[in-house]
């Protein structure tokens, strides 16, 4: 029976120490899951980090992770972050080659999407944009008629709104 795979978000809190992210991410690979996205990040708490995945998953084998996670002696919480009750951010760095013939373009579209221009040069421009996956890959679509030179996403970050 086929069963459709799903794009994970997994908030992992675990210890704020030395090979911790190693230890959850070798398992993943270990059990065949490709990690679309990780990012890493200091809390509130400094003996706690927060290790946000993305990757994509059955049910099943989203609950299997999610158990096999919650048993590292490393990790103190997992969230699975769900679009309804979940609040996602990522960041855009994107070089674009300009000369003042394309500027005024680039300069109405960085504004329809609220970016900033973040680095100014005779012949290029580095815009930043932060938002949900989706307006940053919208971003880029708009982007592409344009000579992109660099591209450099963070990968998804997100927290819970309310339980």
């Amino acid at each position: 029976m086929y069963r459709p795979l799903k794009k994970e978000i997994v908030s992992v809190l675990v210890d704020n120490q030395a090979n911790v992210l190693t230890r959850v991410v070798s398992m993943f690979g270990r059990r065949g899951f490709n990690i679309d996205s990780l990012t890493v990040s200091a809390t509130n708490d400094p003996q706690l980090s927060r290790i946000t995945i993305v990757f994509n998953a059955t049910e099943q084998s989203m609950q299997q992770i999610i158990t096999q996670t919650e048993k590292l002696e490393v990790v103190k919480d997992v969230f699975v972050l769900n679009r309804e009750n979940s609040l996602y951010r990522e960041l855009l760095l994107i070089k674009v080659n300009a000369g003042d013939a394309e500027r005024t373009g680039i300069k109405e579209i960085v504004d329809i999407y609220r970016a900033k221009i973040v680095d100014l040069s005779r012949g290029s421009m580095i815009i930043e944009l932060t938002g949900t996956p989706e307006k940053l890959n919208g971003f880029m679509d708009v982007m592409s008629v344009y000579d992109v030179s660099e591209v450099c996403r963070t990968g998804i970050t997100g927290i819970e709104t309310n339980k």
